[in-house]
């Protein structure tokens, strides 16, 4: 496990140097200048120029991508063009909440995706399955933003039971406000973990063991709790952390439609106004964090199911 897990994370360098180097490039060639961006209606040719040379943006491209490098290595992600502040300090205030969203939204998902499956496994019914099938469905064709938006129309605005936007000042508002933006993160991905699971705990039911337990007198359904979702339980922890790069995503966009303070909103903000330092350091934050919960996720994989062996 030791070996595999080192072995991994030395494999991490080169996936964080190719996002490092993507993003880079790719800010670099976008249109606009953040110099007359940040000047507004106070640009003037000597203005830029005179900004442009005090944010270094004058000294050649290859300069600038090894610069770029030098303070990844140290931690150091730049300076903020528009807020006039470390990128580091911007990451301090705005990560929490991030974070947060998605600890809720993958809470909510598998709340929602393990009973349901759970229950058409045990009912084995047409009805169970048509109405599975139609939620995986419907929900699945609806992008992160307009399930939020349904919800705040229906349970913020018409019900009034939960915030249509903010983030309170403590803990328990946090978590309050989080509740809609969560939903409509996991809502996103419960369709993959739905039928994944499903169809996972139909092949166990179908196994001999749990033949045998039926065969002994076992309920179906305590077949499925206690025989078929040990096994199933292996395919989604694989599912769940593939989806983690939907998880990001979603959080990201849904954190604008609810006005979360995430970085989310705060990656917007610097895209449009062409801030490379902050749009950079965001890119290679969540290409590693995408990486080590992939890392993780095998990990797990191996202590729930022991026949894997991580180091071959």
């Amino acid at each position: 496990m030791g070996k595999y897990i080192l072995r991994r994370v030395l494999l991490m360098i080169p996936i964080v140097l190719g996002v490092a180097t993507l993003s880079f490039i790719l800010m670099k060639l976008a249109p606009g200048d953040p110099a007359a961006a940040y000047l507004g209606d106070k640009a003037t040719p000597e203005n830029v120029a005179q900004l442009r040379q005090a944010w270094g943006l004058n000294e050649p491209m290859i300069i600038q991508y090894f610069q770029f490098l030098a303070g990844l290595l140290v931690g150091d992600f730049g300076q903020s063009f528009i807020f006039q502040t470390s990128v580091l300090e911007l990451l301090k205030l705005r990560m929490p909440a991030t974070l947060l969203l998605m600890l809720v939204s993958l809470v909510f998902a598998v709340v929602i995706s393990v009973p349901l499956s759970l229950w058409v496994a045990a009912k084995r019914s047409a009805a169970s399955a048509i109405v599975s099938r139609v939620f995986a469905a419907t929900v699945q064709g609806m992008p992160a933003f307009f399930v939020g938006t349904l919800l705040i129309l229906v349970l913020g605005v018409n019900l009034g039971i939960f915030p249509v936007g903010g983030y309170g000042s403590n803990f328990g508002e946090h978590l309050y406000s989080l509740v809609l933006p969560g939903l409509a993160v996991a809502l996103t991905i419960c369709p993959v973990l739905i039928r994944s699971l499903t169809a996972a705990l139909n092949d166990s039911m179908s196994a001999e063991y749990t033949n045998f337990a039926l065969s002994k007198g076992l309920s179906r359904k305590r077949t499925v709790i206690d025989y078929a979702f040990r096994n199933a339980g292996i395919t989604g922890v694989s599912i769940l952390g593939i989806q983690v790069g939907h998880l990001v995503g979603g959080a990201l966009v849904v954190e604008n439609v609810f006005a979360i303070p995430g970085v989310g909103s705060l990656l917007m903000e610097a895209v449009l106004a062409r801030d490379y330092d902050v749009v950079q350091a965001l890119t290679v934050i969540f290409g590693v964090l995408v990486v080590l919960v992939y890392l993780l996720t095998d990990v797990v994989y191996s202590i729930v199911d022991p026949r894997v062996r991580l180091g071959a």
